[in-house]
């Protein structure tokens, strides 16, 4: 019987089984930011522990970070003292650390695989749930908390259970206005954001195969929406071809090496998987969320389902309406925003940009819109200015930001007023989560949140595509 790309990477890592019945994983590579990793730190001291593998562990500044006033000291006293915290600790230990105007800061999640940091066959862990977003390049990655950091930086080794492997087969291919962040939000849609626990997910098919890296990363990164533990795409030529030449992969010869190493990693072709899930792209239409869970989603032409539809989630569809301010039956086509946000680890790249830019060239943002475009990094940022995509947003009449998680969580200074509804390109749409109990949030592409940005309302973007 053949082995999954997560039972190859398991067993190169896995350094025994602990008596609680959890393998002992080698973690190849761990991310840190400046929210989750100070009481981390604070507790390798306590233990007069250093860091057991400092060039293993890489840092960056995102989740606090403003990203219009950037003067030192931030105005936020805590934000402030989280951010010199990490300076510090990163000092002290010898751990490289990106920081504002190193040319590579930006969203964790953004910077691992840009710079080549991420690369297929790793362990790669961070003390953030989104780190599933690195399995697009082959990768084993998963979230942590607190105190696995402490034992990552003491150690260099994780205590984990092995998930199972649900394979997701995305065949066909998709029409105008759809993309990858569609991809996800059909599939979670469709299986719930229970449907993952005790999985990691396998994303396969022709849809796939055709789906750039950027896409990829999309795809990825919300696995953690939809329960699993981590999900990953197999390295192939499109892996190959985006790491050649990032400043932290092989070069040369040793690119060469590593290539045939990478690409030996990905699933046999007789493996075995605990189950399979076929979606089919050519049939859907572009997602938007409706409720306050990623599951709660639906085809932009569909109409808002009945509650007692939905079984045992009905009781959460009613709260979801009253939060939300909608009603079931109804369209959600017109439905009035207030802010307009892309950004974020799901969809602060280059290509999110460039997609959003071509929905708004020669348009307007409407008046009563508030719209933000914050760059997922610097590296991000520069290519985009580069481009004269900074000089689309603004003229449409969107604010072009610097590099940061922004308006994704309520951690810095981009948030939610009142009851405002935002159309947005982020991952969650939890009651609260974008800065206001009463904020209420829409998940959706780059380019939907283009075309609800210029209409005032949720619209669907093939209105806007040639």
């Amino acid at each position: 019987m053949g082995k999954t790309l997560l039972d190859k990477v398991w067993e190169l890592h896995k350094i025994g089984t602990l008596p609680s019945g959890e393998d002992q994983l080698f973690i190849g590579l761990h991310l840190i930011h400046e929210v989750t990793s100070p009481q981390a730190f604070a507790m390798i001291r306590e233990r007069g522990f250093k860091v057991a593998y400092p060039e293993r562990t890489v840092a960056t500044v995102d989740h606090i970070v403003p990203t219009d006033d950037t003067v030192r000291p931030l105005k936020d006293s805590l934000a402030e003292e989280m951010l010199t915290a990490l300076e510090q600790n990163t000092e002290d230990q010898g751990i490289r650390f990106f920081s504002w105007g190193s040319g590579k800061q930006g969203i964790v999640h953004v910077i691992g695989p840009e710079l080549g940091l991420t690369q297929p066959g790793m362990t790669i862990v961070c003390g953030d749930s989104h780190t599933s977003t690195h399995g697009a390049l082959g990768a084993v990655a998963f979230g942590i908390g607190t105190s696995q950091i402490r034992d990552v930086l003491a150690t260099q080794t994780l205590a984990i259970s092995k998930p199972r492997v649900r394979r997701i087969n995305f065949i066909g291919s998709p029409g105008r206005g759809i993309y990858a962040k569609d991809f996800i939000l059909a599939l979670i849609a469709r299986l719930g954001v229970k449907g993952g626990i005790g999985y990691a997910y396998e994303y396969a098919g022709e849809a796939i195969e055709q789906l750039g890296m950027e896409g990829r990363l999309t795809l990825c990164n919300m696995s953690i929406e939809g329960g699993a533990r981590c999900g990953y795409i197999n390295p192939d030529k499109i892996t190959v071809e985006y790491l050649r030449g990032k400043p932290y992969a092989p070069q040369g010869a040793a690119f060469e090496a590593a290539k045939a190493y990478w690409l030996s990693m990905a699933s046999d072709p007789d493996a075995e998987y605990e189950d399979e899930v076929s979606i089919d792209v050519s049939r859907l239409e572009p997602m938007v969320t409706w409720g306050i869970t990623p599951g709660q989603g639906i085809a932009i032409t569909e109409r808002l389902p009945k509650p007692e539809s939905l079984g045992e989630d009905a009781e959460l569809a009613r709260s979801a309406y009253d939060h939300m301010g909608l009603k079931a039956g109804e369209s959600v086509l017109g439905t009035p925003i207030q802010v307009a946000f892309i950004g974020s680890c799901t969809n602060g790249r280059l290509s999110d940009l460039r997609e959003a830019a071509a929905v708004l060239r020669g348009r307007k943002v409407d008046p009563g819109v508030k719209a933000l475009v914050v760059p997922g990094s610097e590296q991000v940022k520069a290519a985009a200015e580069a481009e004269g995509l900074d000089r689309i947003f603004t003229e449409a009449g969107f604010q072009w930001r610097q590099a940061g998680c922004s308006m994704c969580l309520a951690m810095n200074p981009d948030r939610l007023q009142g009851n405002e509804l935002c159309a947005s390109s982020s991952n969650r749409n939890f009651i609260g989560r974008q800065g206001s109990a009463r904020g209420r949030t829409m998940l959706m592409s780059p380019a939907m949140v283009a075309a609800a940005a210029i209409r005032g309302s949720i619209a669907d973007v093939r209105e806007f595509l040639p």
